[in-house]
């Protein structure tokens, strides 16, 4: 199934797994969207061991750059954003969305984020479309969206701490991040990929739909930068979201220690 799809989410060996400044206001279209995201996952666990149905599904709801050409299909551009090939496409992408959606929308305000989750979900589309526009593979996942969120933070908390977890072969590390230093490097790998995948045939991940995304997060979240003051923005709050910063430590283990006998 995940060769006959492109999936819009992350095939990277390194992604956060929460950042130090977590909003003190309930996100509530953040929340919202997880959670709409994971009853369309739900109602279609029961088809990913059916490789005929699930493509239907994907045929159906999914991007497909060539019926977009030919003038069809325009709504699918909104149902691809809540339809994932699988569950690790599906939670990782949520994971993304929780930790860096709430101070965005926290910032921008509820109605206004779910605009931008929006307007970045098509600019991940179109620069994924033009990059093949006679593909006849559909497009499925919500991270074009979540990109644009990505590009959002980079502007206006670029000093957040991230913690990423990095997976290199069997060696696990978990390694305190700058936002801007984690998030550019993402940026980054995402053209690199789309650059190389130009002549992949079949389906893989979508990495012009991250670069579209985050591109078009960056530019909506631009102006409202200005208007905090821009660089004075920075300043005031030294590059962090506006509210306290959260100290992680791991607990000491109530286990003694045991020396082997020499």
């Amino acid at each position: 199934m995940l060769d006959q799809v492109h999936r819009i989410g992350s095939s990277q060996p390194m992604f956060p797994i929460r950042d130090h400044n977590p909003s003190e206001r309930t996100p509530y279209v953040t929340y919202g969207l997880i959670a709409a995201n994971l009853i369309v996952f739900a109602m279609m666990w029961p088809l990913y061991s059916d490789e005929a149905a699930a493509g239907a599904v994907f045929q159906r709801f999914g991007i497909i750059p060539l019926r977009l050409m030919s003038g069809d299909g325009f709504e699918t551009i909104l149902t691809s954003m809540f339809l994932h090939a699988g569950f690790l496409h599906f939670a990782g992408n949520m994971l993304f969305l929780y930790i860096f959606g709430d101070n965005l929308e926290d910032v921008l305000g509820h109605v206004r984020f779910a605009v931008f989750y929006a307007i970045s979900g098509l600019g991940a589309a179109l620069l994924q479309i033009g990059a093949d526009v006679t593909s006849p593979v559909p497009m499925v996942g919500a991270s074009g969206a979540i990109a644009g969120v990505m590009g959002g933070y980079l502007l206006l908390f670029p000093r957040a701490r991230v913690d990423v977890l990095f997976i290199i072969v069997i060696i696990f590390r978990v390694v305190p991040f700058p936002a801007w230093l984690m998030l550019l490097i993402w940026f980054a790998l995402q053209v690199v990929n789309g650059a190389l995948s130009l002549s992949q045939v079949g389906g893989g991940v979508a990495y012009w739909a991250h670069a579209g995304g985050f591109i078009a997060g960056f530019l909506f979240v631009l102006p409202v930068w200005k208007g905090l003051g821009g660089t004075a923005y920075w300043a005031r709050t030294d590059g962090h979201p506006d509210h306290p910063e959260t100290r992680y430590r791991l607990d000491r283990t109530s286990v003694p220690t045991v020396y082997r006998r020499k």
